[in-house]
């Protein structure tokens, strides 16, 4: 095998069409936007990741990464592990988390893109299966959609065949949400799961309201409804409504999943391989999970998580969004609310180099 050195890099932005701003309880996203990295091997392989970044914060998650990337050349682009030590060791100063944990999971994932690709793999046969596919719901409905957008949103998913949609909750009043609730309930039937997403955005007395009214709607479960930091509230929230309670997307590591297990507080584990900081830690993580018989359900990267949930004991779903479909050359095969891995080497897809602008 010729040399798997890392020898190059380069770093790219992508944007997907948005036709006006959408909101949830408590970001307004202006811009669908991306970062995508590419690390090109001695031997010619080159391995790519992406990060979702919407407007925030441009130049430090590009000073994050620009700052990890020359210290990781000359690494073989199998020693995943080996480049997360020094990545950790040089950022402690300012802090391993928040920017620096992004960077150092878009390094990982393109590593295990470069490395299986090297060995002419797909992802999933470095782990091995469990499922050949797995369930998948459709994700959106924004608090700034008119109530036409959100019935014609999840109206769409279930005539594509997905079996669960999810919809943004945390209006000023929680009735609205209610209402909101009902009508999607109306619109989709009592054969599709519906979940709510509040984004952080309510308060615990709220919240228990809310849940309590969803009950009679049959809504499957509730994502992060109050802060991710207030593990009590989520203990009394659970205690006083018993509704199934999901949240991880915002962690950088698994210490909450395991303050909350504590609690009986969670039902179901959210990892983003981003904020988590790439494919071994989003494993880590999920072991971890399974240790305390609670499902995995990652957020967001579907593209990434199909691969990774089939090869999981507790994985039992994914998140989709259609954001980079039209920008990547070989989209999640989905049907009859099922994800199928892909069978080509490394993650399987590309972003198109028409869609990309480089970043010097």
């Amino acid at each position: 095998m010729s040399s798997t050195k890392i020898k190059s890099y380069s770093l790219f932005s992508a944007k997907s069409k948005l036709k006006k701003p959408i909101a949830d309880a408590t970001h307004t996203l202006t811009e669908i936007s991306f970062l995508v990295l590419r690390l090109q091997l001695e031997n010619g392989i080159v391995g790519e990741s992406y990060l979702l970044s919407f407007q925030y914060s441009p130049n430090a998650i590009l000073g994050a990464l620009k700052d990890a990337l020359p210290g990781i050349l000359g690494y073989e682009a199998n020693q995943m592990g080996k480049v997360a030590q020094k990545l950790a060791h040089d950022t402690e100063y300012f802090g391993n988390n928040g920017l620096n944990k992004w960077a150092a999971g878009a390094i990982n994932i393109a590593m295990w893109d470069a490395w299986s690709r090297t060995l002419d793999v797909p992802i999933w046969k470095m782990f091995g299966l469990y499922r050949e596919k797995c369930a998948i719901y459709g994700s959106g409905g924004w608090l700034s959609y008119t109530t036409d957008e959100l019935i014609e949103e999840v109206s769409s998913y279930k005539a594509r065949g997905f079996k669960a949609v999810k919809i943004k909750v945390g209006s000023p009043d929680w009735q609205t949400d209610e209402e909101r609730l009902r009508l999607v309930r109306e619109a989709v039937g009592n054969e599709v799961n519906i979940m709510m997403d509040a984004n952080q955005g309510m308060q615990v007395p709220q919240a228990i309201q809310l849940a309590r009214k969803a009950a009679k709607l049959n809504i499957y479960w509730f994502e992060e409804p109050i802060n991710h930091q207030n593990f009590d509230g989520y203990q009394s929230l659970k205690a006083q409504t018993g509704i199934s309670l999901a949240m991880g997307e915002r962690e950088y590591d698994t210490f909450p999943m395991v303050e909350l297990a504590k609690r009986n507080a969670i039902d179901i584990w959210q990892p983003d391989i981003l904020r988590i900081g790439g494919v071994d830690a989003w494993r880590d993580s999920a072991a971890l999970a399974a240790a305390y018989q609670i499902p995995v359900l990652p957020h967001y990267y579907k593209d990434y998580d199909v691969p990774l949930v089939c090869t999981i004991a507790n994985g039992v779903g994914v998140e989709s969004f259609d954001w980079i479909d039209d920008l990547i050359d070989n989209p999640t095969q989905i049907k009859d609310g099922y994800a199928y891995p892909h069978q080509q080497p490394g993650w399987g897809f590309r972003f198109l180099d028409e869609q990309l602008t480089e970043i010097k």
